[in-house]
């Protein structure tokens, strides 16, 4: 195996439906967050619901977790440059690979050393294990929204829904991405075409990539001599919408309105 593959990581998000059953996991900081109707409530008809844990160190509870699992090391978490990260490298604490954080004879590997210095570790500073959350889906549940952290990095849960919720389905991923970098541009005191003009490469310094996917929940079909039929949630007919911007390359429609 190539030693530079042990320094390559990944977050992972997946969720399933079956039976009107939702399965999320995850490993990192993507998040899946579900858009609930709230009938009770006209000011506020949707609320965000998340569904996912995210394993970042900025999180304190996370934080007060790797440092638990690593009391002999006062420098297992550090703050550098405003930003949390484990050993001062990375920010998430569950990953898929990262194998030089995870198993100290590849950090150690002579061929190793011409990628990054060593880190000297006495255990594994990083797992693979992830959260898991099982949730019967309901009426009033009405969409998810799958994303990348460079979504939430810059809107929260509930403008998320919102979005979702005010806007047509369709484009409506590229809309949340557009969202994104208008709260990008607001914050760097730019206008939102200028971001986009910024060279591939540079852009990272703006901000992270942006993938996301949304899946709306159809619970029933139209009428069927008079009723309504139920469709289960399992099988929902509408199309999911998915969108990704990545900070090195210029934005692309990765898929659409897939039945």
């Amino acid at each position: 195996m190539k030693p530079q593959i042990a320094s390559v990581g990944s977050c992972c998000l997946v969720g399933a439906i079956t039976n009107d059953v939702l399965y999320v996991a995850n490993l990192g900081d993507s998040r899946a967050v579900l858009g609930r109707r709230v009938c009770e409530d006209k000011k506020k008809p949707v609320v965000a619901e998340r569904l996912s844990t995210d394993h970042n160190v900025a999180v304190e509870e996370v934080r007060k977790e790797v440092e638990a699992l690593n009391p002999d090391d006062s420098h297992i978490v550090m703050y550098t440059h405003g930003v949390w990260r484990i050993k001062g490298i990375i920010q998430v604490s569950r990953s898929i690979g990262d194998v030089y954080l995870k198993e100290p004879e590849f950090n150690r590997h002579p061929a190793f050393l011409q990628f990054g210095s060593p880190i000297p570790l006495k255990r594994p500073v990083m797992t693979a294990e992830p959260s898991i959350l099982i949730r019967k889906l309901r009426p009033q549940d009405l969409f998810l929204i799958f994303a990348s952290d460079g979504l939430w990095e810059q809107l929260s849960d509930q403008a998320v829904v919102e979005i979702v919720f005010k806007y047509p389905r369709a484009g409506i991923a590229k809309r949340l991405v557009r969202a994104a970098l208008q709260e990008v541009a607001k914050k760097r005191e730019m206008r939102y075409d200028d971001i986009k003009k910024i060279d591939r490469g540079i852009r990272r310094h703006f901000h992270d990539d942006i993938t996301v996917i949304v899946i709306y929940l159809d619970h029933q079909k139209g009428p069927v001599n008079g009723r309504l039929k139920q469709n289960p949630v399992g099988c929902t007919t509408a199309p999911v919408d998915i969108f990704s911007l990545n900070a090195d390359h210029v934005e692309e429609d990765l898929l659409q309105s897939i039945s």
